[in-house]
């Protein structure tokens, strides 16, 4: 029993480091631009549909077309930004909330008349690898995701509190208007903020499209769970999101052995539903 316990815990550290990367793009573009964007999920499945594009159409390299993926999500979330939410700027939250809700149908049509609605498989170099550690089994893909998400989060953590453009990030987070004054560009950090909200989105979908298949509809779900993370973690608290996002994934996973498979996802409506009942400034928050 506590066999398969530890091998459930291993394979729920994966998964959530994956929902901690995913939910800090989230956290970034709800906190310096106070917009609640809906089409967070489908840029985490652009990232695994043109990670898959550019393996098996393109014949690109999976460690190459990683960060290429990032990057051309990044452009798309940009540009997706520039058309959709910059001129409605200072309108209120529940229009640009709509707006981007209506911008995720629009990209999970456009990736359905593109790719079909038949999942891909996304190939890894990494994926039939094992490795044993005790009693534990995983594959190298597994690992690589593991480290991958714990690496990326670390980076975006040291960026955000040393380069001086993340301090102007956390800037606004704190006063816009008083940043604005200060000579801080807020336009160009709102194009920056969305463009990596966009590109960790597409990292873990690229990632974690390498262990289960990638389809037009794939970042439903990761989307809720985001939110959730985000929630559990506190506003502005990467430390608290990246824990948030491993304790996620280990109940998920645990529930889905010991429990049953379908409670797996409803676990996460049950964690959030708990915390903002009991600690809605987060696991990890300070009460303003």
């Amino acid at each position: 029993m506590w066999v398969l316990a530890l091998q459930q815990v291993a394979n729920g550290l994966v998964v959530g480091s994956m929902y901690a990367l995913m939910s800090i793009g989230m956290m970034l573009i709800l906190g310096i631009m106070s917009v609640i964007n809906m089409s967070h999920g489908e840029f985490y499945m652009l990232g695994g549909m043109i990670c898959f594009t550019l393996m098996e159409k393109l014949g690109m390299n999976y460690f190459v077309a990683l960060p290429v993926t990032a990057l051309a999500v990044a452009l798309i979330g940009l540009a997706a930004q520039q058309v959709t939410i910059r001129p409605l700027d200072r309108r209120p939250w529940f229009t640009t909330f709509l707006t981007t809700f209506g911008l995720s149908m629009i990209l999970r049509d456009v990736a359905q008349i593109i790719w079909g609605a038949d999942p891909l498989e996304l190939s890894s170099p990494l994926a039939r690898k094992k490795v044993v550690l005790g009693d534990i089994f995983l594959t190298q893909q597994r690992i690589f995701i593991l480290l991958s998400g714990v690496t990326i989060i670390g980076l975006l953590y040291l960026f955000i509190r040393k380069n001086r453009v993340g301090m102007a990030m956390r800037a606004l987070v704190r006063d816009r208007d008083a940043a604005a004054m200060m000579g801080i560009n807020t336009a160009a950090i709102n194009r920056l903020t969305f463009a990596l909200g966009a590109a960790t989105a597409a990292f873990a979908g690229a990632l974690l499209g390498a262990l289960f298949n990638v389809y037009p509809t794939m970042g439903e779900l990761p989307l809720v769970k985001a939110f959730a993370v985000v929630i559990m973690g506190g506003m502005g608290n990467v430390q608290g999101i990246l824990f948030s996002g491993l304790i996620l994934g280990v109940a998920e996973s645990l529930a889905a052995s010991f429990i049953s498979l379908g409670y797996a996802d409803a676990i996460s409506f049950a964690i959030l539903i708990g915390v903002l009942l009991f600690k809605p400034q987060g696991l990890f928050g300070k009460k303003a």
